[in-house]
């Protein structure tokens, strides 16, 4: 500054040479005047000192400028001076305070004319643009690059003057950019704006970033496209939180589809490759894959899991289902031991001493060349059951971070849970199988009214095993009793209820009741253990079976039939036609406050009886009408003496490998027992023909053969008989059967049951019954609607052996 001029002791050379710089007192008279200021507004120094600044201004300050010039701050902005002929001249103007060492304020003032036409904000337009953190590049309507930003630069791995005239993908050969090119061109053409989204590496960067690339149209005031603007912005953080999020919700839909813990851990690998890693290993403790709770993991040795699931395009050390050791230095080993995840890059201490004590990895890592692993322990409900190894061999593949590590304890967390739960489901699945197999028949009863074949087959799916089961029971009269039940509901509570409804059951059968009147005791059972009273584990109200009870009597060749809620049977005859036996429908049992019916029907020998429950013709996607048409056709087509084949050929025709539901399925084939095996005698009601029916009796056994059988025979006939004609009502019938037993009853009207009683030593009577209980193998009384019938069976004699 030209200090004559100034007219103050300021120094010079602060400001470049020409600057348009005054000094003013703090009342804001000028006290100073630079050439630089006389050539700007025309005023000599002579004329400006002692002149008001506020003078020189056409227009005034911002209310801005007041307030902090009152706190004796400098301000910058843009104004309107007057110059000496009182036109207005635009300028940029920089006031700072100046304080000297009394306190004294002085003020500077620095002046620069604007171009015309711009304003002091234009100037920001080139700030903006090249200090935008933002990648910019600006291009001509050919696409070819006329400037970028420093940001871009630094991105493209060139500067402006390397690039400028050139089109992305002339100086960018990988084909990923054809893409942007492409969009510029458009953009050109059209003068639409445009969006990409993509994943590349350039030249300023390590490895391949996420991108969201705009592409603007740049246009004049007449609209014409005149250039584009390309702005890019690295979204690589959010992008790989939106990845993390994806893949934590992909996880939460596939792991856990199903109970089985093999598959499971599958799932948990499938998810995580390759979304977060290039290989992937899931390995359980054994007691895991057996259902059991796993015993404390030992500290101090090496760690012995077994590979469930893997997966990766490169094999493995060890494969799917072998068993894994791990050194006690291992990764696996311990993340387990310290219940968290464990991220490593290959060149880390830990991973040399590792792999210098297991020599089959080490090979394994000198052929794929993984850059980091990263391992979680898969722990649930506080139990230890395995660990996951994720594995990255893609070099472009950032190593395992922060970030890296809580998605995969997430992903661990929720896999565990899930396994957890197949575990313990394959826990239940196993004890209630084991429990329904113990209480199912395990062979044949010995009778000889009906061939039968049985099959039971537990649900494949998530339901687990039911409550069907199915029965044979011999009856008295050389009957037999056929069952079929299903009890609602999965697991070992079903399995327990079916146990208790299958020996209630027995236990009416028993009894000799007829079909009707046993679904009706069997109805009360359902509803007492239903409310809690019989059963303290089953929950009140969620107990309820159906069941089809049946009896064939080989004599007569009828079948009594009754239903509760059950599907009807089917009945093959000799000719091959198949039908299904039409039943009253009784409610399920449960339900209380409804009958039940008994319908009678004869059957030819040699007819073929199914009974079974409803898994074996309802599925998913087939309605029961189809099941039902499909069992008809089955049954027709299924030839052949052995039921145990028929039984085969209808489950293979009507069920997938995996059925939805639980299968019961029993065959029987009748027979029929001739005249030659049956002898019937009316007896009056008169005590005097007890020997002639006694002598008829001995006459019939010796034409059977079975003189052996002569004396307890008599001795039954005359007590049975004595006893009809002495205390019941006629009409009065005996009846002699030889069978696989030689069986005698004596059926009269009355409903009184006859009794044992112990009889005094003076006593004529009242030993009778107890003699014949005591050399008959059993005896019982059954009812009917006409009276009673009671029975004794003998042994038949054994053959000699030739």
């Amino acid at each position: 500054m030209d200090t004559s001029a100034t007219g103050g002791g300021h120094p010079a050379g602060t400001f470049a040479p020409g600057a348009a710089v005054a000094l003013a007192a703090g009342d804001g008279a000028l006290t100073g005047w630079s050439p630089g200021a006389q050539q700007l507004l025309g005023y000599s120094a002579s004329e400006a000192v002692g002149r008001a600044a506020t003078e020189l201004l056409a227009s005034p300050l911002p209310a801005s400028a007041h307030g902090r010039l009152a706190d004796h701050e400098g301000w910058t902005g843009g104004v309107v001076l007057r110059d000496r002929d009182g036109r207005p001249v635009r300028c940029r103007l920089a006031v700072r305070s100046l304080v000297d060492g009394d306190g004294r304020v002085d003020w500077l003032l620095q002046a620069a004319p604007l171009p015309h036409g711009e304003s002091d904000d234009d100037q920001l337009l080139p700030l903006s643009f090249d200090q935008s953190p933002f990648a910019l590049a600006i291009y001509d309507t050919e696409g070819r690059f006329l400037h970028v930003n420093e940001a871009m630069a630094e991105q493209l791995g060139a500067s402006q003057q390397e690039v400028r005239g050139l089109r992305i993908t002339e100086h960018l050969s990988d084909p990923l950019f054809e893409g942007p090119q492409r969009s510029v061109e458009r953009v050109a053409a059209t003068g639409e704006p445009e969006q990409l989204e993509n994943y590349l590496r350039v030249p300023g960067e390590a490895r391949a970033h996420a991108w969201i690339t705009h592409f603007t149209p740049l246009k004049d005031p007449a609209g014409l496209v005149r250039g584009v603007q390309l702005a890019a912005l690295d979204f690589s953080e959010q992008q790989a939180s939106r990845e993390r999020l994806a893949l934590l919700n992909e996880a939460s839909r596939r792991i856990g589809s199903s109970l089985d813990v093999v598959r499971t851990a599958q799932e948990l690998a499938d998810v995580a490759v390759p979304a977060c890693a290039d290989f992937v290993s899931v390995d359980l403790l054994d007691a895991v894959l057996e259902g059991d709770e796993p015993a404390p993991i030992p500290t101090g040795g090496p760690l012995v899991l077994r590979r469930v699931a893997v997966r990766s395009d490169r094999p493995g050390v060890v494969a799917a289902g072998q068993p894994a050791t791990y050194p006690a230095r291992s990764p696996n080993a311990r993340c387990l031991a310290a219940g968290r995840a464990i991220a490593h890059r290959m060149t880390d201490p830990e991973i040399a001493q590792w792999l210098a004590e297991d020599p089959d990895r080490a090979a394994w890592v000198r052929r794929h060349h993984p850059h980091s692993l990263l391992t979680a322990p898969l722990r649930a409900r506080g139990t230890n059951l395995g660990v996951v190894l994720f594995t990255r061999l893609d070099p472009n593949a950032a190593p395992y971070g922060p970030d890296d590590l809580r998605v995969a304890e997430e992903l661990a967390a929720r896999a565990a849970v899930c396994i957890d739960n197949a575990r313990r489901y394959t826990r239940e699945h196993t004890a209630a199988l084991a429990l329904q197999q113990s209480l199912l028949p395990r062979g044949t009863p010995e009778q000889t009214a009906v061939d039968v074949a049985g099959r039971y087959l537990p649900a494949g799916s998530q339901a687990g095993v039911g409550g069907d089961w199915f029965d044979v029971i011999p009856l008295s009269g050389a009957r037999v009793a056929l069952v079929v039940g299903d009890i609602v509901g999965h697991g070992i509570h079903a399995s327990a209820a079916m146990g208790r409804l299958r020996t209630a059951v027995r236990t009416l059968a028993d009894v000799d009741l007829a079909p009707d009147e046993l679904l009706a005791h069997l109805d009360d059972l359902v509803i007492r253990l239903g409310t809690g009273q019989e059963c303290a584990d089953v929950p009140p109200g969620e107990l309820g079976a159906t069941c089809l009870y049946a009896v064939y009597d080989p004599v007569s060749r009828r079948c009594s039939l009754a239903d509760a809620g059950h599907p009807w049977p089917a009945l093959v005859t000799p000719d091959g036609t198949v039908d299904f036996i039409e039943l009253p429908t009784g409610p399920p049992l449960g339900l209380g406050g409804l009958p039940f019916e008994c319908v009678e029907t004869e059957l030819p020998e040699g007819s073929l009886l199914a009974l079974y429950t409803d898994g074996l013709i309802e599925a998913r996607g087939r309605d029961v009408d189809t099941g039902l048409s499909t069992l008809r056709t089955a049954l027709a087509t299924a030839a052949g003496p052995s039921l145990d084949t028929i039984c085969d050929t209808v489950l293979a025709e009507l069920l997938d490998a995996r059925p939805t539901d639980d299968v019961a399925l029993l065959i029987a084939r009748t027979r029929a027992l001739d005249i030659a095996h049956v002898a019937r005698w009316d007896v009056p009601a008169d005590p005097a023909v007890v020997a002639e029916i006694r002598a008829k009796a001995t006459a019939q056994l010796h034409a059977w053969e079975l003189d052996e059988l002569a004396f307890v025979t008599e001795l039954t006939v005359s007590e049975l008989v004595t006893n009809a004609i002495r205390y019941a009502a006629p009409p009065i019938q005996l009846r002699l059967i030889k069978d696989r037993t030689l069986i005698c009853e004596v059926s009269d009207a009355s409903s009184t049951a006859p009794h044992l009683r112990r009889a005094r030593i003076f006593d004529e009577g009242g030993r009778g019954l107890l003699l014949v209980a005591q050399l008959t193998e059993r005896w019982g009384t059954r009812h009917s609607g006409t009276g009673k019938t009671i029975w004794a069976e003998q042994p038949l004699p054994r053959l000699p052996r030739l």
